[in-house]
């Protein structure tokens, strides 16, 4: 099992929404890259019969390609698909962007000043309680049928997903995002440096993370000043004649990608006000920032980028599952996600560091609430997850977490105590909200018919 070393079993690991575009086709390359668990199983499960089926043609396509490392299975039936799993991988979601564009639009309509309305402002405390009690029956499933099974969470609002399962659940888990390790890679292209040679720290919460050390490893010389000085450059200005380009930038998904990461004013201001140096781009730091929508003459609707960029990614591994073509699939890396490197560090023991886990904190971030669920680097071995004891964050950057640790904290016992007054309460308090309370009212009795069946109350 899990910790010793040589193990003469194989792990067993459980992909829960397999049929997902954000990160079934990904975990499964990463496994078939990670020669110390060959022979692994790799059991595919979602609810959705034809989506997890065309997961397994693609998953069976890319293991072949790689000379079959991984013993592959699938069931829809959580039963099946869970007994004897010693990991458990969730990334699951019901009608993503149906609900995330009522989630964006009708709290914006009423006067919510959201960027994203994924993960931070009004509509977030809907994203997060439909997450919840979806994540919540995955957890009572886990315990039935696999209950000392480490499960590592993908599903967002991360933070808040992760608060519920450590308070309602007695599953052994952790939260994981790619925003840290992306961050390096985007930092490594500004300074023109290859990103291998980065190293980075950084603390906060989810999707507001910031690096405390980011060092060149063949010098060791500490790179935030060169990055603070980039960022004072005229290039990062952002002018309103610029916002034509920008806009066209956003129309073709692969363009629209790159600008993604690229055009942050918002980043840039807090690089220069604050000398903060954000992991995420604005569309995620935004989330929780109610100047957001102040900085930068221009905002794109990062919702659509992504459903136009799900879309795109699902026509592909489609038509990769499907076709007849040989295709080079095994010549496709490791990917930046640090869920498999976890997983193989828990597994061998051998251990790894890793640069972003979504905990409870036990005095990590000093100046953050005990048991807030934040985002720290670890080192990860056959005993656990060892998160970083990190420097406080300071203010401002102390307040704002403060404010969302409040919320993590609401929207959660919302969810466990089916209380739509909490949840109400949640609306009121995001600093994304608008400030007159009848509006605030008739944006959450909008939101509560329209998903009443997704909630947990």
């Amino acid at each position: 099992g899990p910790g010793k070393t040589n193990c003469p079993v194989e792990a067993t690991i459980t992909l829960i929404g397999a049929g997902g575009m954000s990160f079934g086709p990904t975990m499964v390359n990463d496994l078939v890259h990670t020669p110390a668990l060959a022979g692994a199983r790799l059991v595919l499960h979602d609810v959705n019969e034809e989506r997890l089926a065309r997961a397994y043609r693609f998953a069976a396509k890319l293991n072949a390609a790689s000379g079959a490392p991984l013993r592959l299975d699938l069931s829809a039936d959580p039963a099946v698909a869970l007994a004897g799993a010693d990991f458990c991988i969730s990334s699951a979601e019901f009608g993503r962007y149906r609900y995330w564009r009522q989630d964006y639009e009708i709290p914006n309509r009423h006067g919510a000043r959201q960027i994203n309305g994924e993960n931070g402002g009004p509509g977030a405390v809907f994203h997060s309680l439909r997450s919840i009690k979806n994540t919540l029956s995955i957890c009572a499933s886990i315990e039935e049928h696999c209950p000392d099974a480490f499960l590592i969470n993908l599903s967002n609002p991360m933070s808040r997903v992760t608060l519920a399962i450590n308070r309602g659940t007695r599953v052994a888990n952790v939260g994981m995002c790619h925003e840290g390790p992306i961050g390096v890679v985007r930092i490594a292209k500004l300074l023109r440096m290859s990103a291998k040679h980065l190293q980075g720290r950084a603390s906060g919460i989810n999707h507001f993370t910031f690096f405390t050390d980011l060092v060149d490893t063949r010098t060791g010389e500490d790179l935030l000043p060169r990055v603070r000085e980039l960022f004072a450059k005229p290039v990062f200005d952002y002018s309103p004649r610029t916002v034509p380009f920008w806009k066209a930038m956003m129309k073709p998904v692969l363009l629209a990608g790159l600008a993604d990461q690229i055009y942050s004013p918002l980043v840039a201001h807090m690089v220069r006000e604050y000398g903060l140096v954000p992991c995420s781009v604005d569309s995620h730091i935004g989330e929780y920032l109610p100047f957001a929508l102040d900085v930068g003459p221009y905002h794109p609707t990062h919702m659509d980028f992504f459903e136009r960029f799900d879309a795109a990614t699902e026509r592909f591994t489609t038509w990769a599952a499907d076709t007849t073509l040989p295709l080079p699939l095994h010549r496709v890396g490791h990917s930046l996600e640090e869920v498999i490197p976890i997983i193989e560090a828990r597994w061998t023991g051998e251990p790894a560091r890793i640069m972003a886990v979504n905990v409870p904190n036990r005095g990590y971030l000093p100046d953050v609430v005990d048991g807030a669920i934040v985002e720290v680097g670890a080192t990860v071995d056959g005993d656990g997850i060892h998160p970083d004891e990190m420097p406080p964050l300071g203010e401002p950057l102390a307040g704002w977490v403060a404010t969302q640790v409040a919320l993590q904290d609401l929207v959660v016992r919302a969810a466990l105590e089916h209380d739509p007054d909490l949840a109400y309460q949640a609306v009121v308090e995001d600093p994304c909200s608008p400030a007159d309370e009848a509006a605030c009212r008739a944006m959450f009795d909008e939101l509560m018919g329209l998903q009443a069946a997704e909630l947990p109350f």
